[in-house]
């Protein structure tokens, strides 16, 4: 089977598949021996998919593979959300014609409980996608509150909330949190720099008109390239958060993870570092303690699973 089904080129499969089979390769030679007249760009272009390392040693094939699978998927994914921004259109044209005056891609809202109608207006017509940053966790919702999120949930809403650490420190923070989070709210916490986001279905964003002043209200935003600059920022900082019973993972051993999964071995993982290996080993060896698992590759999985790679 040829990798191009998985996204590459044919001298970047050409490349990867030479360099499991000779990983002692002369690189001297490597371009005029496999006929590939690019051969620093065709080195560039895998290592950017986490396919070589700087030393040009090939990731194994399972991990490979993995890679490409899932890059399949996320290319998939934004194709499709592309194709949904058709009923996004239409439901403004809608509107427009339905109002008789023009919808506004970048427009003031005056406070917090006009933001709330908004956001449950558009999930009531279309519940596919919520996505929140917040500061502080949601105030106790009311039996009707429960209510309303389950049925949206049942009509097909993934809805996701990030939360910073420190927002679980009060008892009843974090209580109300769980509580969410077991209705199908999903949460996460984080240790990045949080500001007030609202993203509906990939199309609709809301974010505070003054980040120094609550009282200012916020900006209701449609145009489609900056809802997705806020989607993807929205995406990046959700894959780097850790799940509510997550130990908590410090940055530098988030590094120790990406060296883990993009090295093929600890010298070359820990050289990245500019760490000793016997610290390197070190630091593996806890992850490996607290994930549970006994191998390099495991690890690599588990913690790809847990959303910290």
């Amino acid at each position: 089977m040829s990798l191009a089904r998985l996204g590459l080129t044919a001298d970047q499969e050409r490349l990867y598949r030479y360099l499991l089979r000779n990983p002692d390769a002369d690189p001297r030679t490597l371009g005029a021996e496999l006929a590939v007249p690019e051969l620093p760009r065709v080195v560039a272009e895998l290592q950017a998919l986490g396919l070589l390392d700087e030393g040009r040693v090939p990731a194994p094939p399972v991990a490979a593979v993995d890679l490409l699978v899932q890059q399949r998927i996320e290319h998939a994914r934004r194709q499709l959300d592309d194709l949904t921004l058709a009923w996004d259109i239409l439901t403004e044209l809608a509107e427009e014609h339905g109002s008789g005056r023009t919808v506004h891609l970048i427009e003031h809202v005056p406070g917090g409980p006009e933001v709330v109608r908004r956001v449950r207006a558009l999930l009531a017509t279309e519940p596919r996608e919520l996505a929140r940053l917040r500061l502080h966790a949601v105030h106790p919702g009311t039996g009707h509150d429960d209510e309303a999120l389950h049925h949206l949930l049942a009509r097909g809403l993934r809805s996701r909330t990030l939360l910073p650490t420190h927002a679980l420190g009060h008892p009843d923070q974090e209580s109300q949190v769980r509580h969410r989070h077991s209705l199908g709210d999903l949460h996460r916490t984080t240790t990045e720099p949080v500001r007030n986001l609202v993203v509906v279905n990939r199309s609709t964003a809301f974010v505070q008109a003054d980040p120094a002043d609550p009282r200012a209200g916020a900006l209701q935003i449609r145009q489609p390239g900056l809802v997705r600059i806020l989607s993807d920022l929205f995406e990046g900082m959700w894959s780097r958060a850790c799940d509510l019973d997550d130990p908590f993972l410090t940055p530098f051993e988030r590094r120790v993870l990406h060296a883990l999964a993009q090295h093929h071995t600890d010298e070359a993982a820990a050289r990245s570092l500019s760490i000793s290996v016997r610290k390197f080993r070190g630091h593996v060896a806890d992850l490996k303690a607290r994930l549970g698992t006994e191998t390099r590759f495991q690890t690599a999985l588990r913690a790809r699973e847990l959303g910290w790679l």
